[in-house]
């Protein structure tokens, strides 16, 4: 177990400025993946009722003109 936490230490914690990009890296990542998996479960819970699945009742289509 020293061996993985001074491998850690000396890529992640040693330098500030690495240290600093693996948090905003770390950040971006989580906020990306947790933006899809609210878009996916709030597309599921509300299937049927979005304005995709519901649009062929209320818009004619374009090609009656």
């Amino acid at each position: 177990m020293a061996s993985f936490s001074t491998t850690l230490y000396n890529t992640v914690f040693k330098r500030n400025s690495v240290y600093v990009s693996t948090i905003f890296a770390g950040a971006f990542a989580f906020n990306m993946a947790f933006d899809v998996g609210i878009e996916r479960f709030w597309s599921h819970w509300n299937q049927g009722k979005l304005w995709k699945d519901i649009r062929h009742k209320y818009v004619e289509a374009e090609d009656a003109e």
